[in-house]
Formats: C-alpha cells, structure tokens, sequence
C-alpha cells in the first residue's frame, strides 16, 4: 500500500504567493485544492481545474457554503489548510488609504477577506483538519507589526488581527493535534508590487526582494513533518527587514 496523498486547501491561488505555493506543493505530490475569486486559468501549468473552486471571500455568507463545497472535494481529512487570501485596497490615485480616509465598508470588505475568512474556514473544516493532524499556516505581512508606505491602514490592521488569531488557533486547535502558526513575508517580487517598491530595496538588510518561492518553501516548512513541534508561531520571511 503506498502513501495516503496529502491534500492542501489554499485561498487566494491566482497569483503571486499563491501562485508559487500550488506550485511547490504540487510539485512535491500534494493533491492541491485551491480556491479565489477568479476561475481556474487553464494557462496554469497543472491540472488543477477539477479541484478549484471560485469563492469570493469577501461576502462572509458566500465563504460558509464554500465549507460544504470543499467538505465533499475531501476524503474526510485535510492536511495543511494556508490561508493566503488577502486584498489591500487603493485610493482613486493609487494612493495609500490610512485611517483617515478608509470608509467602514472597504474596512469590512479588507477584514472579510484577510482576518475572518481565515477562521471561518478553519472552524467549518476542523474535524478533517484533526482527522489529518494538519496544519493552518496564516499569510500575515510585515505590514502587520509597522507602518507600511504603500499597504493601507485597513490591510495592515486586519494582518495584525490575523497575527493574534494565529496564537489563539494554536492554543484552541492544539488539543486536536491541529499546529497553527504564521508567515509574515516583507517586500515580495510579484506583478502587483506598488509602483516605488524598488526603492525599498537599498533599505534592506539583503539588498534584494523575496522571491514567491522563498516564500512557498517557508509555507511548505510549516505544514511538513519538519515543523512538528512548531505551533503559534510567526514567521518573518523578509531578509532581516523587520530588524
């Protein structure tokens, strides 16, 4: 008899971090069932669209059937659930939106997305996550812990949030065999950097931007037998620039 194939269940998939990570995982035998707010791109390069489901994560109603859609892709157990899912909305110009000039429904609509999603899921899928003794990775950001010149105050506030629901999962889930813990990434190469980002490069300890597989092998780290003893955690995967 071989292996049991381990299955993901990743949000926010379409690009850039996500991206990266269906990729790593895939690669290394994991069944990747993979969920956005976009279709299934058959341009990817894995067979992926069987087990993708289109959700938008910002209506909390739409997320909670989106439980029962994801139950019956399973076999009754989950062994690594990354939430990676999260939206940073911009003024008219581009620009920056701070505490000041956020209205309440961009608030509710960041924190659907970044901070309550997250727990909803785990929540409504912790019986297969226990079943697996699997693993929650929470994608934070280095937005979470400083202010940020481009990531609004909403998107910042809601990956702090996300931070202090990781060390409450740890503690709640742990009793199911369940390890919670978090990857905060820095300045990341993707193609939705903000315009100026490169600036940014000069101010960091390694002189460079992370590339989205550096941070698909963290994520991968935290949900392996490698990190078996690794629970309510926060990782920074930045190359020292919270230093």
């Amino acid at each position: 008899m071989g292996e049991r194939q381990k299955t993901l269940l990743l949000t926010g998939a379409s690009r850039g971090i996500g991206h990266a990570t269906v990729r790593h995982f895939d690669q290394a035998g994991w069944r990747v069932i993979s969920c956005s707010r976009q279709p299934f791109d058959d341009n990817c390069p894995w067979s992926g669209g069987d087990n993708h489901i289109q959700v938008d994560l910002s209506d909390p109603n739409t997320t909670i059937r989106a439980i029962e859609t994801i139950r019956e892709r399973l076999d009754g157990s989950l062994d690594a659930l990354v939430n990676n899912a999260g939206i940073s909305p911009k003024g008219p110009e581009g620009e920056r939106l701070n505490t000041i000039d956020t209205d309440l429904q961009t608030w509710g609509r960041v924190f659907h997305v970044n901070f309550f999603a997250s727990v909803v899921l785990a929540r409504g899928l912790k019986d297969e996550l226990a079943a697996a003794k699997g693993s929650v990775v929470n994608v934070t950001s280095i937005a979470g812990s400083r202010v940020h010149p481009f990531a609004g105050a909403a998107y910042a506030t809601s990956k702090a949030a996300l931070a202090a629901l990781t060390r409450e999962m740890a503690h709640d889930f742990g009793p199911m065999g369940v390890r919670v813990n978090a990857i905060a990434p820095g300045e990341v190469e993707t193609a939705i950097l903000s315009p100026g980002t490169e600036k940014l490069v000069d101010a960091l300890p390694m002189r460079r931007l992370g590339q989205p597989e550096e941070v698909a092998s963290a994520i991968f780290f935290l949900c392996s037998e490698a990190s078996s003893y690794i629970s309510g955690a926060e990782l920074e995967v930045n190359g020292a620039q919270h230093v």
